[in-house]
């Protein structure tokens, strides 16, 4: 499809021409992205294992296993349900604030099987009353537990909160970003508003931060770089093919330009600079 001249004023009946009312419903930019899995840096591999690590106290629980799963800032809350799928007996809880995301778990939920055994919430995860959990998942979510007027770096109040929120004998899933190194004054710019280089830890700083919030380090691990460019490609991947079929959109604009600073702050920002840790906890006694 050609674009239509901004300048032309004249009232010809080119067929190179087109306006906003040639595009109807169909032609509508998508919604959500439809090629993640997870909203994250997260293989299928890594998945299992983190799944099954998280699922072993909830299958010791009891006979037949049993136990309970909260996750904060679920999403969707797709590992969520692969813990309740590896753990029958469970039943869990998943909170977040966007209603769209929690629509698609519940939807998932009940696609599954599992409709009657999660239920997603739309709270906040600040102070969260819930717990304590004998799995606690919170994968890219920590943000989301520190006090409003806390600076950076934040990862120090989250793991207290999951202290508190996890019980004797479960584990924690915590995914948490960390400097591989130093980011330049140019990377900086070129990231989010605002980051700033005190924003995280390095990963022995973060294991470090949870053994002082009374955990020991089950297991460290953390996305490679094909995860990372899966899970960017895969986020971007639905709006770029749609902008290559819709260019005269009244939508393309805005969408376009989303869309190139979204890319230019991974590529130019925080690419090979930014990482994902994948922390499985352990609760010490009486800590």
């Amino acid at each position: 499809m050609t674009t239509r001249s901004t300048t032309s004023t004249s009232t010809s009946t080119s067929t190179s021409t087109s306006t906003s009312t040639d595009f109807t419903a169909a032609d509508a930019p998508p919604a959500r992205p439809t090629r993640l899995t997870f909203h994250g840096p997260l293989s299928e591999a890594r998945a299992a294992r983190l799944v099954k690590r998280a699922a072993e106290p909830l299958n010791r629980a009891a006979p037949g296993g049993g136990g309970t799963v909260l996750d904060l800032g679920c999403g969707w809350g797709e590992l969520l349900l692969r813990v309740l799928e590896a753990a029958p007996a469970a039943t869990g809880v998943g909170v977040d604030l966007n209603t769209e995301d929690l629509a698609r778990g519940r939807a998932d939920a009940d696609a599954r099987g599992l409709g009657g055994r999660v239920e997603f919430v739309a709270e906040s995860a600040t102070d969260s009353a819930r717990g304590p959990a004998d799995v606690v998942l919170c994968l890219g979510s920590a943000q989301a537990l520190r006090p409003a007027d806390a600076r950076p770096p934040h990862t120090a109040e989250a793991l207290r909160a999951l202290r508190r929120l996890v019980a004797p004998g479960g584990r924690v899933v915590l995914g948490e970003g960390f400097w591989q190194r130093t980011p330049t004054p140019a990377e900086l710019a070129a990231m989010w508003p605002d980051a700033d280089a005190d924003e995280y830890l390095r990963l022995g700083d973060l294991a470090d931060a949870a053994v002082a919030a009374g955990f020991r380090p089950l297991w460290v691990e953390t996305a490679s770089e094909e995860e990372w460019e899966e899970f960017e490609s895969g986020y971007l991947a639905d709006t770029e093919e749609w902008l290559a079929a819709h260019p005269g959109h009244p939508e393309a604009a805005a969408l376009r330009e989303r869309a190139d600073r979204h890319r230019a702050t991974y590529l130019r920002g925080y690419r090979g600079v930014l990482g994902l840790a994948y922390l499985t906890l352990v609760p010490v006694s009486g800590a």
